[in-house]
């Protein structure tokens, strides 16, 4: 049969290479500037487009979508043509695709920037944007599945299974978790709400990690890895366990993110368990890689490409080990809303991802230039550069996981949480941040080294645009011989057949989760008390949401002491039934909120300590890596939105009154002027219609609903009779109420008690409840919640707090005469 003579499309490649070499930059210095961010909050510049909560979005999808997503796409098209011994489908559905994708990742960049998101991790864009996302990836496998029927190979490699698994899994995953009620062209809500929200989110969270950043890069493993070692790949039926076992079990793990939170056990449980199955073909697939070296080891030594390689694969197992282990309830209780989560994923992004797109950046680019690598040296250097990075990135986060964690968890021999302040123990860890920008930067240099010698490559070569080759034409073949063909390889030649049982293994865990928490009213058991937001406590809410407070702030309370403890009551099923969407977190940077408007719990301040703390984090504690978001106090509701959004909401089952839309921005107008009121007691003037006001009222929305019936606040008599309370002088004594004080009580009155802002001053005689020492223990004790100061007695031992009583009345005012 005479060859048929066709070109490949080299132009595609490298223009996705260039995308992945120019994103890739960009996304890991805005994970730099964010690492700084929370060593020194001082980088998040005082402005509300470069806050933490902003620019962390900005840096996960500049990464995944825009750094790894142009790796996969150059990847594939390179790979795919010289598998199928076919040109891409069609040219133009080649261009469309990379504009399209770089157009998607610049709108996503801007939209960030100005603070509009859907709070869904990896899954933040609008829904305008979603749907470009849509359209562009049917294009990919458009163009993909087009080459797939005019190939002239009768089998497809094992390369392509994953590619055809990437394809429709992302395509599952992006349509039913981005499913939203449109209200403008730049916010929507999303139809899921509390528990249903958060298991469809995770579903798609983990998932996306799967199909994003695995099943492709597995792909390209299978294909690049042999072309590098110049090894066939070690097992043919390995690979067949590692892909049918992994895309089928990968759907069912995303509860493991959930756990001991609100979401049935039943889910929970399915979660750990397909994580835990999940560890076996993880480890076939490094397995497989790894000993597609064997024979080739000597070239490790001197080969820059064989060494990412091989560290990629490495991390992979490291990492899919790792991950398994973390869905195991006792470890999940230490890894969860630590810094063991970020060290996880950066050792599988860092490693697995980077390593292996290095690897493939310094293989093709000589060859797509048809020019040896500018400097061997240069790209040795960088994997070591790399390699050290990753470790000093990732070891002193595991190392503040664990010790933040002991310190959420310990006790006092009273029984007292022995750090109540959550930002004692945030301090504790700072230098570990410290340490991790160290990594960054040198993750940056590495890259930047690989940047100049790629370039340096280019500059000595050029790209043929369309490269001739030639190939027989495929001759279909009939049935299938069971004697000398297996259904596998069968299979293999039936793109059709093999995408559909692909399709099949992706959606039955996906459906066995999903259906059961939509539909079966008694997965989410309702709590009468619980009442749908206010217009003003809906507009804060969507604040909160756009500044990104869900990337350092958990809305869900887990059932440890050590939690109820700090936070208040454990969270239910049913207080998030119009949560739209979830905002239960991953990571704690700040303490959980939760339980941030229950007036007798310890999480509670009243609206003239937010309107502080807003203003200025650092003023109330200088330990504070908190941005300020100031702009609060100057940014206007947009009132004209309020009924759309009440409108929506009741569109998506809220029970809002027939016709509370057109009353509802009265409502928010009254509800803000009894905060407006409240604050103009402090001191403090600011207008009802400020997004400062709206947040205010969000906070003190939160936790209400379950709490116990308020009760009227009296003011304390100041005739009472009080037990006789001995001033405790002692160093130690005085040395310990110091630790006190300046972990909790500089929040509000300053490190030298003489007030902060609107905040009573504790070195003069002006006290409500009278300044003796029993009257001041009282106050602490009791506290004053008119005054948003929370009963300490149930956070502090009597000694601690006659300790506390003797530091203001004897050190402060000591401090102060003189």
């Amino acid at each position: 049969m005479e060859n048929q003579k066709f070109y490949y499309d080299n132009k595609i490649v490298k223009l996705f290479l260039l995308a992945t070499i120019i994103w890739g930059v960009v996304g890991v210095i805005v994970g730099l500037l964010i690492a700084l961010q929370l060593a020194f909050p001082f980088f998040n510049f005082g402005l509300e487009f470069t806050t933490f909560g902003r620019m962390r979005p900005l840096h996960t999808n500049a990464i995944i979508f825009a750094f790894v997503g142009n790796a996969i796409f150059g990847g594939v098209y390179y790979s795919l043509q010289k598998l199928l011994k076919a040109r891409m489908f069609n040219d133009t559905l080649s261009k469309i695709h990379f504009w399209g994708w770089q157009l998607i990742i610049v709108l996503a960049a801007v939209t960030f920037v100005f603070g509009i998101s859907t709070s869904k991790e990896y899954a933040e864009l609008e829904w305008p944007i979603d749907i470009l996302i849509t359209i562009v990836w049917v294009i990919f496998g458009w163009n993909m599945i087009g080459t797939l029927v005019k190939r002239r190979v009768q089998h497809i490699y094992a390369a392509i299974w994953w590619y055809l698994a990437t394809f429709l899994g992302v395509a599952i995953l992006h349509v039913v978790n981005s499913l939203a009620l449109p209200i403008s062209l730049i916010k929507s809500y999303s139809i899921y709400a509390g528990a249903q929200d958060a298991v469809v989110q995770w579903w798609y969270g983990h998932n996306a990690v799967a199909f994003f950043l695995t099943t492709p890069f597995l792909g390209l493993m299978y294909y690049y890895l042999p072309k590098a070692a110049n090894r066939p790949i070690y097992s043919y039926k390995l690979s067949i366990i590692h892909f049918w076992s992994l895309i089928f079990l990968y759907m069912w793990a995303g509860p493991h993110h959930l756990l001991y939170q609100a979401l049935p056990d039943w889910a929970q449980a399915l979660g750990v368990t397909f994580s835990i199955m999940l560890i076996a073909p993880s480890w076939g697939g490094m397995i497989n890689g790894l000993l597609t070296l064997r024979g080739a080891w000597d070239r490790v030594r001197d080969s820059a490409v064989l060494k990412f390689y091989v560290v990629a694969v490495t991390a992979y197992g490291m990492s899919t080990f790792e991950g398994p282990m973390m869905s195991i309830k006792t470890v999940n209780q230490v890894t969860h809303f630590t810094d063991w989560t970020i060290a996880h994923v950066h050792i599988a992004g860092m490693g697995w991802n980077g390593g292996l797109v290095f690897g493939m950046l310094y293989w093709l680019i000589p060859r797509l230039f048809k020019t040896k690598l500018y400097s061997e040296k240069l790209a040795n250097t960088h994997f070591w550069i790399a390699t050290l990075a990753i470790l000093i990135y990732a070891i002193p986060l595991y190392w503040a996981a664990i010790t933040q964690w002991l310190m959420w968890q310990e006790f006092t021999p009273e029984g007292f949480l022995a750090y109540p302040n959550f930002l004692e123990t945030l301090t504790q860890i700072l230098p570990m941040y410290t340490i991790r920008i160290i990594g960054g930067t040198l993750f940056l240099t590495g890259f930047l080294l690989m940047v100049y010698n790629l370039f340096k490559t280019m500059a000595t070569g050029s790209v043929e645009a369309n490269e001739a080759a030639e190939a027989p034409a495929l001759v279909l073949q009939g049935a299938r011989n069971p004697l000398s063909e297996t259904v596998h390889r069968w299979m293999e030649r039936r793109v059709v057949r093999f995408s559909i049982w692909v399709f099949i293994a992706l959606a039955i865990g996906g459906a066995v989760e999903i259906i059961p928490m939509i539909f079966i009213k008694s997965n989410i058991p309702t709590i009468d008390s619980v009442k749908p937001y206010t217009p003003l406590e809906l507009e804060g809410r969507d604040i909160y949401v756009s500044e990104g407070c869900y990337t350092c702030h958990s809305q869900v309370v887990r059932p440890f002491r050590w939690e109820t403890d700090r936070y208040g009551e454990y969270s239910k099923i049913g207080e998030f039934v119009y949560d739209h969407p979830y905002q239960w977190g991953s990571r704690r940077t700040g303490p959980d909120l939760a339980r941030a408007g229950v007036i007798t719990g310890p999480m509670y301040k009243n609206a003239a300590w937010h309107y502080n703390h807003f203003m200025d984090p650092q003023k109330m504690n200088e330990q504070s890596i908190m941005p300020n978001y100031a702009w609060f106090a100057k940014n206007e509701i947009n009132l004209d939105m309020v009924p759309n959004k009440i409108r929506a909401m009741q569109t998506l089952g809220v029970p809002y009154p027939e016709g509370f839309d057109k009353i509802a921005v009265d409502d928010l107008m009254q509800q803000a002027q009894k905060i407006v009121d409240d604050l103009k007691v402090s001191n403090i003037d600011i207008e009802p219609t400020k997004q400062m006001v709206a947040m205010i009222a969000y906070m003190h929305k939160l936790g209400k609903d379950i709490s116990p019936p308020p009760i009227e606040i009296v003011e304390p008599e100041t005739t009472e009779q009080t037990q006789e309370i001995e001033l405790l002088s002692g160093e130690e004594d005085l040395a310990a109420a110091k630790a006190i004080f300046t972990t909790t009580c500089v929040v509000c009155h300053g490190a030298d008690g003489k007030g902060i802002a609107t905040f009573p001053d504790l070195t003069d005689d002006e006290w409500l409840t009278g300044s003796s020492p029993s009257q001041v223990y009282q106050s602490i004790s009791n506290g004053n919640i008119a005054k948003g100061m929370i009963p300490y007695k149930n956070q502090y031992s009597e000694n601690q707090i006659t300790q506390l009583t003797s530091y203001i009345l004897i050190t402060l005012q000591d401090e102060n005469s003189k």
